[in-house]
């Protein structure tokens, strides 16, 4: 029997603040700066790249060609990204 599959597309799921949150946290968790940069690229498309890149004055192909499993975005262009989703990032220390 062949199965079919179709890509999985994590940004159809992240439909709430807290669901973005608990994604970007995880990817955080991580450590993987290529992983990090993917998953601040899935927000975006979950949030919707051509209104994200007006905001920060970039094409959306722009912004999906820095997010995909090639690109290399600067951390400027991904602070830009993450304050306009509304974003911010904060700092714990380490229990350990």
């Amino acid at each position: 029997m062949i199965v079919q599959l179709s890509p999985f597309d994590p940004a159809q799921y992240l439909e709430t603040d807290e669901d973005i949150a608990v994604f970007l946290d995880e990817a955080l968790k991580s450590g993987d700066a290529g992983y990090i940069a993917h998953a601040v690229g899935v927000i975006a498309r979950a949030k919707g790249t051509t209104a994200l890149s007006r905001q920060i004055d970039i094409s959306p192909e722009e912004l999906n060609q820095f997010f995909s499993d090639k690109g290399n975005p600067s951390l400027k262009t991904t602070f830009a990204v993450l304050e306009a989703l509304g974003i911010k990032l904060a700092v714990a220390r380490n229990p350990d």
